[in-house]
Protein backbone atom coordinates (compact mmCIF):
# COMPACT_ATOMS: atom_id res chain seq x y z
CA UNK A 1 0.00 0.00 0.00
CA UNK A 2 1.53 3.34 -0.95
CA UNK A 3 2.12 5.59 1.61
CA UNK A 4 0.28 8.90 2.09
CA UNK A 5 3.00 11.25 0.31
CA UNK A 6 2.66 9.03 -2.52
CA UNK A 7 -1.27 9.84 -3.43
CA UNK A 8 -2.80 12.65 -5.00
CA UNK A 9 -4.96 15.03 -2.83
CA UNK A 10 -8.26 15.29 -4.62
CA UNK A 11 -7.47 18.85 -5.46
CA UNK A 12 -4.44 17.58 -7.73
CA UNK A 13 -7.09 14.38 -8.70
CA UNK A 14 -9.78 17.45 -10.11
CA UNK A 15 -6.54 19.53 -11.76
CA UNK A 16 -5.57 16.28 -13.43
CA UNK A 17 -9.39 15.01 -14.79
CA UNK A 18 -10.69 17.77 -15.10
CA UNK A 19 -13.86 16.91 -13.15
CA UNK A 20 -14.79 19.42 -9.65
CA UNK A 21 -14.08 18.32 -6.59
CA UNK A 22 -17.62 18.21 -5.89
CA UNK A 23 -17.72 16.00 -8.73
CA UNK A 24 -15.81 13.78 -7.55
CA UNK A 25 -17.20 13.53 -3.89
CA UNK A 26 -20.58 13.03 -6.00
CA UNK A 27 -18.89 10.19 -7.65
CA UNK A 28 -17.53 8.84 -4.51
CA UNK A 29 -21.21 8.81 -3.14
CA UNK A 30 -22.61 7.54 -6.10
CA UNK A 31 -20.15 4.29 -5.80
CA UNK A 32 -18.63 5.12 -8.39
CA UNK A 33 -15.22 4.47 -6.83
CA UNK A 34 -14.46 3.30 -3.77
CA UNK A 35 -13.83 5.69 -0.75
CA UNK A 36 -10.19 6.61 -1.21
CA UNK A 37 -7.49 6.41 1.59
CA UNK A 38 -7.42 9.07 4.04
CA UNK A 39 -4.50 10.26 5.51
CA UNK A 40 -4.06 10.80 9.28
CA UNK A 41 -5.75 14.32 9.15
CA UNK A 42 -9.25 12.67 7.30
CA UNK A 43 -8.12 14.05 4.04
CA UNK A 44 -8.52 12.20 0.69
CA UNK A 45 -5.71 10.08 -0.93
CA UNK A 46 -5.82 9.20 -4.54
CA UNK A 47 -3.41 6.53 -5.92
CA UNK A 48 -2.55 6.85 -9.53
CA UNK A 49 -4.66 3.21 -9.37
CA UNK A 50 -7.59 5.71 -8.39
CA UNK A 51 -6.81 7.83 -11.64
CA UNK A 52 -6.57 5.34 -13.81
CA UNK A 53 -10.65 4.00 -12.74
CA UNK A 54 -11.74 7.48 -12.69
CA UNK A 55 -10.65 8.31 -16.26
CA UNK A 56 -12.29 4.78 -17.18
CA UNK A 57 -15.39 6.25 -15.67
CA UNK A 58 -14.95 9.18 -17.42
CA UNK A 59 -14.78 7.88 -20.44
CA UNK A 60 -17.98 5.85 -19.70
CA UNK A 61 -19.87 8.53 -18.29
CA UNK A 62 -18.59 10.65 -21.80
CA UNK A 63 -20.24 8.10 -23.98
CA UNK A 64 -23.63 8.20 -22.20
CA UNK A 65 -23.64 5.50 -19.76
CA UNK A 66 -26.33 6.21 -17.05
CA UNK A 67 -24.55 6.84 -13.14
CA UNK A 68 -25.88 3.74 -11.89
CA UNK A 69 -24.94 1.61 -14.70
CA UNK A 70 -21.75 2.97 -13.64
CA UNK A 71 -21.82 2.35 -10.63
CA UNK A 72 -23.13 -1.30 -11.03
CA UNK A 73 -20.17 -2.00 -13.42
CA UNK A 74 -17.85 -0.67 -10.96
CA UNK A 75 -19.43 -2.80 -7.94
CA UNK A 76 -19.07 -5.56 -10.19
CA UNK A 77 -15.43 -4.99 -11.18
CA UNK A 78 -14.75 -4.75 -7.26
CA UNK A 79 -16.29 -7.68 -6.06
CA UNK A 80 -13.68 -9.41 -8.02
CA UNK A 81 -13.35 -12.76 -10.32
CA UNK A 82 -16.31 -14.94 -10.68
CA UNK A 83 -18.79 -12.16 -12.34
CA UNK A 84 -16.76 -11.59 -15.66
CA UNK A 85 -20.47 -12.76 -17.85
CA UNK A 86 -22.48 -10.16 -16.22
CA UNK A 87 -20.05 -7.33 -16.53
CA UNK A 88 -19.47 -8.36 -20.46
CA UNK A 89 -23.42 -7.91 -20.15
CA UNK A 90 -23.29 -4.53 -19.18
CA UNK A 91 -20.57 -3.62 -21.65
CA UNK A 92 -21.96 -4.83 -24.55
CA UNK A 93 -25.55 -3.51 -23.54
CA UNK A 94 -23.66 -0.27 -23.53
CA UNK A 95 -21.35 -0.85 -26.74
CA UNK A 96 -24.92 -1.84 -28.81
CA UNK A 97 -26.44 1.63 -27.21
CA UNK A 98 -23.29 3.69 -28.29
CA UNK A 99 -23.01 2.00 -31.74
CA UNK A 100 -26.98 2.80 -32.41
CA UNK A 101 -26.29 6.89 -31.15
CA UNK A 102 -23.29 6.69 -33.57
CA UNK A 103 -25.68 5.68 -36.54
CA UNK A 104 -27.88 8.51 -35.72
CA UNK A 105 -25.19 11.01 -35.63
CA UNK A 106 -23.61 9.99 -38.79
CA UNK A 107 -27.09 10.07 -40.29
CA UNK A 108 -27.73 13.48 -38.48
CA UNK A 109 -23.59 14.61 -40.28
CA UNK A 110 -24.41 13.33 -43.44
CA UNK A 111 -27.07 16.12 -43.74
CA UNK A 112 -25.02 18.46 -42.21
CA UNK A 113 -22.36 18.49 -44.74
CA UNK A 114 -24.88 18.14 -47.34
CA UNK A 115 -26.52 21.32 -46.41
CA UNK A 116 -23.51 22.89 -45.65
CA UNK A 117 -22.21 22.13 -49.37
CA UNK A 118 -25.49 23.47 -50.58
CA UNK A 119 -25.69 26.75 -48.76
CA UNK A 120 -21.94 27.12 -49.52
CA UNK A 121 -22.57 27.15 -53.23
CA UNK A 122 -25.92 28.93 -52.95
CA UNK A 123 -24.46 31.73 -50.24
CA UNK A 124 -21.50 32.27 -53.06
CA UNK A 125 -23.90 32.40 -56.19
CA UNK A 126 -26.18 35.08 -53.98
CA UNK A 127 -29.04 32.27 -54.64
CA UNK A 128 -29.93 31.84 -50.81
CA UNK A 129 -33.18 33.37 -49.82
CA UNK A 130 -35.22 30.54 -49.74
CA UNK A 131 -33.44 27.55 -49.06
CA UNK A 132 -34.22 24.71 -47.18
CA UNK A 133 -37.48 24.97 -44.68
CA UNK A 134 -39.16 22.10 -46.03
CA UNK A 135 -37.75 18.24 -46.69
CA UNK A 136 -39.21 18.05 -49.96
CA UNK A 137 -37.64 20.81 -51.11
CA UNK A 138 -34.13 19.59 -50.01
CA UNK A 139 -34.43 16.23 -51.82
CA UNK A 140 -35.30 18.10 -55.03
CA UNK A 141 -32.18 20.43 -54.19
CA UNK A 142 -30.39 17.43 -53.76
CA UNK A 143 -31.45 15.27 -56.38
CA UNK A 144 -31.33 17.75 -59.25
CA UNK A 145 -27.29 18.19 -58.11
CA UNK A 146 -26.82 14.36 -57.65
CA UNK A 147 -26.40 13.99 -53.87
CA UNK A 148 -27.57 10.89 -52.14
CA UNK A 149 -27.42 10.67 -48.13
CA UNK A 150 -26.88 7.23 -46.75
CA UNK A 151 -29.71 6.43 -44.30
CA UNK A 152 -31.54 9.62 -44.94
CA UNK A 153 -34.45 10.01 -42.35
CA UNK A 154 -37.07 12.38 -41.81
CA UNK A 155 -36.89 14.49 -38.04
CA UNK A 156 -39.56 12.47 -36.46
CA UNK A 157 -36.73 9.90 -36.36
CA UNK A 158 -33.89 11.83 -34.57
CA UNK A 159 -34.05 12.15 -31.09
CA UNK A 160 -35.21 15.72 -30.08
CA UNK A 161 -36.11 16.51 -33.34
CA UNK A 162 -39.98 18.30 -33.20
CA UNK A 163 -40.18 20.34 -36.48
CA UNK A 164 -39.32 20.14 -40.11
CA UNK A 165 -37.48 23.33 -41.05
CA UNK A 166 -33.68 23.72 -41.82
Amino acid sequence: MPVVQDLFSIGEVSARTGLSIDTLRFYERQGLFPPPRRSAGGRRGFSTDDLAWIGICQRLRASGMPLPEIARYAALVRAGSGNEGERLKVLQRHEAEVRAQIAVLNDALDLISAKVAAYSEAVSLGTAGDLFVRDDEDDAYFAARGVTMRNRCGPAQLPGASDHRA
